[in-house]
């Protein structure tokens, strides 16, 4: 005879398995991390990227391990409620002394949603929010090292480069830490300060991504409080100082949500969040979660930021400023800094492409070097909002054109499936409303962004103004995935003479066309610019309308050359830093 097993005993049968599971993703998680000093030390940048793209898919495998392993260990009592209920209880006794416990808890609800398929959310089984109003555990250590007065601020430079850089000579320690003194002295005096570092915080762990790592931290002078970003190159015969970042500007984009993500080896990720916050305090909580590779929790603190907007103001769904597209519906609110996107049921001519195709497109994207020009969406499924918190011509729309993916049952719409993504203004829009000088920087990083987007073997595809957007810090970004491929996959032509007066004059091409087909020269007939734009945008960027620069890129692409865009400017790097600019 099988005695039945207790609910007690199968609560905390299933809660220890989850527990198992989310140690086996961070021990797997933070293996990449710790690999990753090596990789840099090496120049292996090939090794680099494969990191980080297994990085990237070990969270959906161990999840759906623990899945299958609680449906046989719970049977038909899979999805009982009360019984998930202690589960959770359990559960939140068991991760009270770590220190990365807002992460098991975003673990245990990615476990009970794919248990469940849970439309909405349910705070009985799942942690909508945090269970602890504060840390429930102390911290072990400090996430940052401080360095005390030295007798220079070149003195200083120099220790903390030999203190995160060990077992790679540098090329030249002694002019890189004199040229990083002067500009942190520079930008101290520009601040109202005294160029004399009287403290220095910095992370103790390095952050690296791409071709590069960065020690970051802040400095303190008297009353003025500085961050610095220090990035670093191997270049293969040793270490240099490539860039040195001391404003919040420069810090936040190289932390964007266009960027990939860094690995960093930290034990408390609560605690490198918040001081992170102190460099780039009107960065959201979630952005930088993403920002170092923990994207699954990013997106329960964005839900949960989400949740506390619509707690605290009566605003509602509205269409996004901008052209509505043929494949999305795309919505936000006036007071929140994230759009919505809906794939349509079906999507007319001259878009021949299928619902799988455009998922397939976003999760490219989130796999690839974004290169600071691809806005990072997050995937959402079986969300609930109140029917009042849509404007009804949205809402219309979303339940005929959208209706595979939206349902409304009684006074709640049920969406299965958006993409969630932070909000920019549209560039057609941005072009004509801005004043002469704005609009003309953002067509030029317009063409920048294009030639970006190449270098790491990305083809827009629709090259339309009205698909890229401007952030608030005057950087363009790509937005709309629906025509993107691969650069390698692109045919690049001329456009043939006309043989003739009625070739000439045809509006529809007279000679053959393959799908891959790309004629360069054919783009500046859809720039869509005012007169004034279109020259500023010809003068920096006639190379995107010849063929050879593109085939050029292909070539070096397809040679197996990862060529690296930086994520800071010119004016930030240092002299004779030996990497160009690719383009």
């Amino acid at each position: 005879m099988i005695t039945p097993v207790s609910d007690s005993r199968l609560s905390n049968l299933t809660a220890t398995r989850v527990l198992e599971g989310f140690d086996e993703y961070m021990n797997r998680f933070g293996a990449f991390n710790t690999r990753a000093p090596t990789r840099f030390a090496r120049a292996d940048w090939r090794g680099m990227r494969s990191d980080a793209l297994g990085r990237l898919r070990i969270y959906s495998h161990v999840v759906g391990s623990v899945v299958e392993d609680i449906r046989r260990l719970l049977g038909e009592r899979s999805d009982d409620p009360l019984l998930w209920i202690a589960i959770k209880a359990v559960y939140s006794g068991l991760i009270t002394d770590r220190q990365d416990w807002e992460l098991a808890e975003t673990f245990h609800n990615s476990v009970t949603r794919q248990v469940f398929d849970t439309v909405g959310v349910d705070s009985r089984i799942e942690f909508v929010d945090t269970d602890f109003d504060s840390p429930p555990s102390p911290s072990l250590e400090p996430v940052y090292i401080i360095f005390e007065r030295q007798p220079s601020t070149a003195d200083l430079m120099s220790r903390l480069l030999t203190h995160f850089v060990r077992g790679t000579p540098f090329k030249h320690l002694d002019s890189d830490s004199t040229e990083a003194a002067r500009r942190v002295e520079a930008a101290l005096i520009e601040r109202g300060g005294l160029p004399v570092v009287g403290r220095a915080e910095f992370v103790r762990s390095v952050f690296y991504r791409g071709q590069s790592a960065y020690i970051v931290g802040l400095l303190y002078a008297g009353s003025v409080r500085l961050p610095i970003v220090v990035a670093l190159r191997n270049e293969g015969d040793g270490v240099v100082v490539d860039a040195v970042l001391l404003t919040e500007d420069e810090v936040s984009i190289l932390f964007s949500f266009t960027r990939s993500y860094f690995h960093v080896d930290v034990a408390r990720p609560y605690d490198l969040v918040r001081f992170l916050s102190r460099l780039m305090p009107r960065k959201r909580i979630a952005e930088l979660y993403i920002s170092i590779g923990q994207n699954k929790h990013g997106k329960t603190e964005l839900y949960r930021d989400l949740l506390r907007h619509l707690n605290a103001t009566d605003e509602r769904f509205e269409h996004a400023p901008g052209t509505q597209g043929l494949v999305m519906i795309v919505f936000t609110m006036p007071g929140y800094d994230d759009v919505f996107k809906v794939i349509r049921d079906t999507f007319p001519p001259p878009k021949r492409t299928t619902r799988a195709n455009i998922m397939e497109k976003y999760r490219l994207v989130s796999q690839h070097d974004r290169a600071g020009r691809l806005i990072d969406a997050q995937n959402f499924q079986h969300l609930e909002f109140d029917r009042s918190r849509f404007d009804p011509p949205l809402l219309t729309e979303l339940l005929e054109e959208a209706g595979r993916t939206v349902q409304v049952d009684g006074d709640t719409v049920v969406i299965r499936h958006l993409y969630v993504e932070r909000r920019v203004v549209p560039l057609d829009l941005y072009a004509r409303d801005a004043v002469f000088p704005a609009a003309a920087a953002a067509v030029i990083d317009y063409g920048q962004a294009i030639k970006d987007m190449a270098c790491t073997n990305i083809f827009p595809g629709d090259l339309l103004t009205k698909n890229f957007g401007v952030t608030r810090h005057g950087r363009v970004v790509f937005y709309d995935y629906d025509e993107l491929s691969a650069l390698t996959d692109v045919v690049f032509r001329e456009l043939p003479e006309p043989r003739d007066v009625e070739e000439a004059l045809s509006e529809d091409p007279w000679f053959p066309v393959g799908d891959r087909d790309v004629f360069p020269e054919e783009h500046q007939r859809f720039l869509g610019l005012k007169p004034d734009l279109r020259a500023v945008f010809h003068e920096r960027h006639a190379d995107l309308f010849q063929v050879g620069p593109w085939r050029r890129i292909q070539g070096r692409i397809e040679a197996g050359e990862l060529m690296e865009v930086f994520p800071y400017s010119d004016e930030a790097r240092l002299p004779g830093t030996g990497a160009a600019r690719v383009w």
